[in-house]
Order: structure tokens, then sequence, then C-alpha cells
């Protein structure tokens, strides 16, 4: 997706079992969160300290909802989440400006004012992850409390809780009540699962089952519905992040065919679609913010490439002629070792911070000399403390 994510993740690095049901970690590694709450008062990890404060933030933040717009979506269900395209903008050739028009790259932030809804999804998370992790290595009951009841909000009590769905996401005014290519809003709700299980027994078993429920029916929807489809058979990163998220929900229901299925989709469809021989993203490329889209591409393929391992489909060696994934991430590190070579234009320029976690995962994957080289380039141009840990370890942007 965009600066709120350019990592994605606390943690996403995955241990290499398979998951026998759905109460393991999906996205952060236990055994580093066992060293870090061993090890909390000894040598605390800078991106530790960045997690408690934003912990101790949230704990006076309002609990969020969908329904807290000013204008309902075309349903005229206040728990309906709804968007307006990002880079849709009022028609400055008509009156009432109608239909709105694109302008690739350029966010309309004056939707928000009174459709907030795709940034309360994402504080809501940001939240609630912080203060679910937080809970897990302190045992302070104050952010196990707190995450709970944003929990209980967003997905179970009826007058506040999001209807398992993204039908009225990305909407354009004079032209769709709701496109597919809002799912890719629904991202960020990837954390959810891991959030659930590292608040342990202080969720109780009534409140886990029926957000399992509302997974699962988000799934179903995505999978059958008209606008799910239309984002499934899309050849860019939107294709990605529906896979990504297809995945990361099937595994947290135990849906584990759908979740291989899914995988099954990335390989055949996705990088053959994504890629050329050269290892370029022709998609990804012609935008106007090239960098920053070829990267974020790739940042849904970390989290593909370790679910794979976890269901034995191999997503990061995957190849089919020419083209493989391999080749995408080689020829991104070679970019950030030279990157005057560059040849696309730039909206808003160059950072090479926004490959940071692609390279910390391509080297994991595939430990190739380049991969360690441009994670050096990165780090030695960084002033960002936070830059300058384990992936792993990164709060929620």
């Amino acid at each position: 997706m965009h600066k709120i994510l350019p990592s994605l993740i606390l943690s996403m690095l995955l241990p290499l079992t398979t998951f026998a049901q759905p109460s393991q970690l999906f996205l952060y590694d236990a055994d580093t969160l066992l060293q870090l709450k061993d090890n909390q008062n000894e040598q605390p990890e800078p991106a530790l300290g960045l997690l408690i404060k934003r912990a101790n933030a949230a704990l006076k933040n309002p609990i969020r909802s969908v329904t807290q717009k000013q204008r309902l979506p075309a349903s005229g269900n206040p728990n309906d989440y709804f968007s307006i395209g990002p880079y849709w903008w009022p028609n400055p050739d008509s009156e009432d400006g109608l239909p709105f028009i694109r302008k690739d790259g350029e966010r309309n932030y004056a939707t928000l004012e009174q459709i907030p809804d795709s940034q309360l999804l994402r504080d809501f998370v940001q939240d609630v992850s912080n203060l679910a992790v937080a809970y897990h290595l302190t045992g302070d009951r104050r952010y196990g409390e707190t995450a709970i009841k944003h929990l209980q909000a967003w997905f179970i009590h009826p007058a506040t809780r999001m209807n398992p769905n993204f039908e009225h996401a990305q909407a354009v005014p004079g032209v769709a009540s709701g496109r597919g290519f809002g799912i890719i809003e629904g991202r960020f709700l990837i954390h959810i699962p891991d959030t659930v299980q590292l608040l342990g027994d202080a969720l109780s078993e009534n409140d886990r089952d029926r957000i399992i429920q509302w997974f699962s029916d988000l799934n179903q929807w995505m999978l059958t519905s008209e606008n799910g489809k239309a984002e499934n058979d899309w050849h860019n990163n939107h294709g990605t992040w529906f896979d990504a998220q297809v995945v990361a929900y099937a595994l947290f229901t135990g849906d584990l065919e759908t979740a291989r299925t899914q995988l099954k989709v990335t390989q055949e469809r996705r990088i053959t679609q994504h890629f050329d021989a050269d290892g370029k993203q022709p998609a990804e490329f012609e935008r106007t913010r090239p960098w920053h889209y070829a990267n974020f591409n790739l940042e849904a393929y970390n989290l593909l490439g370790q679910f794979g391992r976890q269901l034995g489909v191999d997503i990061w060696g995957y190849s089919r002629g020419n083209i493989s994934l391999h080749r995408g991430y080689s020829l991104i590190a070679n970019y950030l070792l030279e990157p005057e070579s560059w040849p696309f234009k730039e909206l808003y320029g160059m950072d090479i911070k926004a490959a940071h976690a692609t390279m910390y995962y391509a080297q994991n994957a595939y430990g190739d000399k380049i991969f360690s080289q441009a994670l050096e380039k990165i780090l030695s141009e960084s002033s960002d403390s936070i830059v300058n840990t384990d992936p792993r370890l990164w709060p929620i942007q």
C-alpha cells in the first residue's frame, strides 16, 4: 500500500514448522519475543522502547469504529466499511465535481474528513497490535484489557463492529459505489491473528471464537463476491496483497486447504505475471511512484514466501522458464547499490529505506551477497535508529 507501511510488520519472520492448528503466531517470531521478554531489563532493543512508548499512548487513544463516519456508503449501513479511492479527485470540468477523475500517486486526503474508515482501520490495528505485544512482554493488564476493548468494538459489538466485507471500499463518486481495488485496504488486518494469540487467556474463548468467525466470513466474501473475484484477477500488487490476506486469514481460521490453494495462485499467476525475465515489474514500473510500488509489491511476497514455508508451497524458489521471484528481488538490490541507474521518473523521489524489509527477507531466503550489500548500504545511509534494528521488531507504521 504509501508511507504508512514501509516495512509492514513488527515481526514478520515465521518459524519453519507447519501449522497444526490456528493457535500459533503468524507474523511474530516466538523465539525473538521470548528473548525480548527475558532480556528487556538488560539490553532493551530500541524498537522495544518505541513499542512500549506507543502502547502507553494507545492506552489514552479512543476506541475506534467504522460507524464513526459522517457520510454513509451506498448501502446506508454505518457498519459497512467505506472509503473513496485515494487517487480520485473532483472533476474540475463539472459543477458537482462528478464523475471523479484519477491522478495516479496523488492522494486526496480531503475524503478522509467525512469518511475516515481507512485511517480508523490503520490506527486501530496499530494500537491493538502495540498493546497486545506490550501485554505479552510485560504482563501489564492495562495493555491487555485495553486491547480487548478495541477488538470487541471492531469485530464483536453489534453497534460498532465492522461488517466482514469491503464491498464499499475505494468507491469513486459518480463511477462506482465500491470496487475490488478497495480490498487492499484490509491488508492491515493481517496483524490481528497474532494480536489475538498474544493476548492468550486474557481474551475469552467466546470472543476469540467470534473473531475467528469474523475472519472466516471475510475470507468467504473475498473469494465469492464480485469485488473479491475482480481483485483476485488483478495483475499488479493488488493481486499479491489479495493472496497475502486470503492466506493469512485461512491460516488463522484453520482452513489450510484454502491457504494452499491461494499460494498456488501466487506461484502460477502472480509471479509469472508480475515479473519479466530480467526481474522487472512492468505493472509497478509504469506507475508515477515505481520505486514505492515495486517494493510494496515485494512486501506482500515477503509474507507469502514465509507462509509458503509453513505449508510446503515454495514461493521463494518458484520459477517458470526465465521468470522467478528471485530475479525480482535481485533487480531491486542492484538498483539499491547503483541508484543512479534507476531509469524511471519518480513523483516524490527514491527513498532507499523503502526496500529495507524486502532486502532483509531476500537475504534470509536466498543468502546472496548482493542482499547483504544492499542492507549494509541502507543502514549506512540511514539516521533512523529503528532502521538499524531487526525488522522483526519494527512497530507498525
